[in-house]
């Protein structure tokens, strides 16, 4: 593992088809004996750095249409929270029915799981068939992993009955110093990016496009004001630099002082901060609010001059997903994916209904999705939103730091890569936005969090 860090270190890309792949290499694993871990535990109450393990695990040969990359950086999802603490499932299902598609997918089926769904790296292998990609190329990877076996996929990949989201429904994901993905998942590295930069967007940015922007979600278009919860997540951060970026409008709702600065600081005028004015939409476990509701849109409102939003960019879910109806416009679109609050959504049917407003549900995004969402950071029109970055010895206390809530944007894990700051190949571009690509890096509170 070594020789192959310091070619790439080196510049030398050419040399890495020539140098012995490992026979293992460390991941971050999940271990089907401990599933029931955690049993009798609220959500809240599990803890993954009891669940995640950083271990030597053989290496998998790529098969036909499949690359090895070795992994310079990636970055903590919210599916790796949920991986770690076993909800709603565990993995492992996921990967035994997968197993049983395949001789080839039957690698994947195993007592331990590699996890993690971004990254960036430079390609090491390729297996049979793979075109348009050689060994020493700096790519990331986008995690939508498919098969198109049937036809449904063929209009957009996303519809397919074998659609899985690579190192959270498959093996060998990008927490490691290795990872394996279907050669149809790569994109160029953003030159101007360093790795641990390059590797924080692809999951979320990619998600934040398909939900806002594709016609596959809510078409946003010009003069559009959008709602986003959690606007300095992982997904909002994204979603307000595209909302930015094409001409909308975004009221960003936040939960502190720090986190309003943050969305200012991308640019953003109309910023809600939920916690300091108190918002609860819930009386009780099972009673909502309607008043909350009213005052929150009344809010909304004084921010917009009057107008309700076009759009509500939902993740959130059971918490906020009926204020999210009522407050969108009257012909407005609640586009919802994730519900990392809850999956059960409750709202008032009637402000649906008679109102005319939409629902769409969007999950990740299609490789002509994820491509053009790359694209926008590669052109350093919209910028990694990283705050923190850990070595992978720590990437347990980034998950529980990001299952807690301690974290905005995205949190970023050093793999290979020794240190920060390298794979910068674009110097100029960079100089160009600097401030912008570090306006996450506070270095306070989620830091020292961490």
């Amino acid at each position: 593992m070594q020789e192959i860090l310091e070619a790439i270190l080196a510049g030398a890309p050419g040399d890495l088809g020539r140098l012995p792949v490992p026979e293992s290499y460390r991941g971050v694993t999940l271990h089907s004996d401990e599933v029931a871990m955690f049993d009798g535990l609220a959500g809240r109450d599990k803890d993954p750095r009891r669940s995640l393990h950083l271990e030597e695990v053989p290496t998998p040969q790529p098969a036909a249409g499949e690359v090895l990359v070795a992994v310079m950086a990636s970055g903590i999802n919210y599916n790796t929270v949920w991986s770690s603490i076993f909800e709603p499932l565990p993995t492992f299902g996921f990967l035994s029915r997968y197993g049983k598609t395949s001789p080839q997918a039957a690698r994947h089926d195993l007592p331990y799981h590699v996890l993690g769904s971004d990254l960036s790296g430079v390609v090491l292998r390729c297996g049979d068939g793979v075109a348009g990609w050689q060994p020493g190329e700096a790519v990331v990877a986008h995690c939508l992993s498919v098969e198109l076996h049937h036809p449904d996929g063929h209009a957009d990949t996303m519809l397919d009955p074998e659609q899985r989201i690579w190192g959270f429904e498959t093996n060998f994901g990008g927490l490691a110093e290795l990872a394996l993905v279907k050669a149809n998942q790569l994109m160029p590295k953003p030159e101007h990016l360093s790795w641990e930069e390059a590797a924080a967007s692809g999951l979320v940015n990619s998600t934040a496009y398909r939900q806002l922007v594709s016609d596959n979600g809510a078409r946003m278009k010009q003069g559009d004001t959008v709602l986003i919860w959690g606007a300095t997540g992982g997904l909002g951060s994204y979603a307000t630099q595209l909302a930015l970026n094409g001409g909308a409008t975004p009221v960003c709702v936040v939960s502190s002082p720090q986190k309003a600065e943050l969305c200012r600081r991308m640019g953003a005028t109309l910023v809600i901060d939920r916690a300091a004015e108190g918002y609860r939409f819930w009386k009780d476990e099972h009673t909502q609010d309607q008043r909350e509701w009213k005052r929150f849109g009344a809010r909304v409102r004084e921010l917009t001059g009057g107008e309700d939003p076009d759009i509500v960019f939902e993740h959130p879910g059971r918490e906020t997903f009926g204020a999210s109806v009522y407050v969108a416009r009257r012909g407005g679109t609640i586009v919802s994916c994730a519900s990392t609050s809850g999956y059960e959504h409750t709202f008032d049917n009637r402000y649906l209904w008679m109102h005319l407003k939409r629902i769409i549900g969007t999950h990740f995004a299609n490789y002509r999705e994820a491509w053009a969402a790359n694209r926008l950071v590669a052109k350093g029109q919209v910028h990694p939103t990283l705050s923190a970055v850990v070595p992978l010895e720590r990437t347990a206390d980034a998950v529980e730091a990001v299952h807690q809530g301690r974290h905005q944007g995205k949190v970023g894990v050093l793999c290979l890569a020794p240190r920060e700051g390298l794979g910068v190949t674009d110097p100029e571009l960079r100089a160009d936005h600097e401030p912008a690509i570090n306006r996450f890096r506070t270095g306070k509170p989620v830091s020292a969090a961490l």
